[in-house]
């Protein structure tokens, strides 16, 4: 786990968002973030690029766990309810790999257990080892 986390700090979009790795295995992976106000959108709710950045966080971290180098080719983003303040937690799970592609089902939920967002992400994996 510790080398996942070393290796997803390098992410300076995530970390200037104040998301953070807090578990990755192959396969798997979940994300927080703590909602602050420069989250918010003009309506006064959490902005949905937090939470694509909060679910591609996740998805990089699953898809990349298997050790090689994995780059997001398609995704896709529902939003279901509403955030303003609080944790928002990512889990991301594969549901399908091959030699070549990876798809990911990430779901974001609150600190009620309050599903707020779904994102569907494929990659591309490629033949380059990650360096842990």
């Amino acid at each position: 786990m510790q080398k996942f986390k070393d290796y997803f700090l390098k992410d300076n979009f995530a970390a200037a968002n104040g998301i953070k790795l807090i578990e990755c295995s192959p396969g798997n992976a979940k994300a927080e973030v703590t909602i602050e106000e420069k989250h918010l959108n003009g309506a006064g709710i959490t902005h949905g690029g937090l939470l694509f950045t909060l679910a591609d966080f996740a998805f990089a971290a699953a898809v990349n766990s298997f050790g090689f180098v994995t780059l997001s080719i398609n995704a896709a983003v529902s939003y279901f309810a509403k955030s303003k303040q609080g944790k928002l937690v990512a889990e991301a799970k594969i549901i399908s790999r091959s030699s070549k592609l990876i798809t990911c089902d990430i779901n974001i939920y609150d600190e009620k257990n309050e599903l707020i967002s779904n994102f569907k992400g494929t990659a591309y994996i490629t033949k380059e080892k990650i360096n842990y």
